[in-house]
């Protein structure tokens, strides 16, 4: 059986102190990939490394019905000003925790053991998915490239996110 693509809406957002639209590399990559594929993007926005405003970002685009995936980039190091990961756990309904493994797995064939100072992490909320990734352009080409392309394409098997969308928000159906 053959499936047609369903594109995603996807939101992107860069997590930074220091950077601006003209110098988000990550965010650009981000874009040029998701649009490459196919996907459309829904939204973006730059925020600083604030628990807070990045947790509201995110409840924003959770509610809003023209969102099916967020993205975000930076800030999930190791360091005192690193609380994107705090803003997603924060947010989440679920955890989708072979996410941080598969990407070790990946960063790991990249830049060695140096993939243990990533926090990245994703998880599902108000039937929208979540990804949190490193700040660094190879970072997010490499989530990408080597994980999201594949699980936010519906033709990709045996499974893929997009086909369980319709069921990520089963549970408030009534009876």
């Amino acid at each position: 059986m053959s499936r047609e693509f369903i594109p995603c809406r996807i939101a992107v957002l860069t997590v930074s102190d220091t950077r601006g639209l003209a110098e988000d590399r990550s965010g650009d990559s981000l874009v040029a990939r998701l649009e490459g594929a196919g996907h459309l993007l829904a939204a973006r926005a730059i925020l600083t490394d604030d628990r807070a405003k990045i947790a509201a970002q995110l409840r924003a685009w959770i509610a809003d019905p023209e969102v099916d995936v967020v993205i975000s980039t930076g800030g999930t190091g190791l360091t005192g000003r690193d609380v994107t990961v705090e803003a997603h756990h924060d947010v989440y309904e679920k955890e989708i925790t072979a996410f941080s493994t598969v990407f070790t797995i990946v960063s790991m064939q990249k830049i060695g053991t140096s993939a243990v100072q990533s926090r990245a992490c994703a998880g599902v909320a108000g039937g929208t998915y979540l990804f949190a990734l490193p700040g660094s352009t190879g970072a997010c080409k490499d989530a990408w490239d080597e994980i999201l392309v594949k699980q936010l394409d519906y033709r990709h098997g045996p499974c893929n996110f997009v086909e369980i969308f319709p069921r990520l928000e089963e549970h408030k159906r009534r009876k």
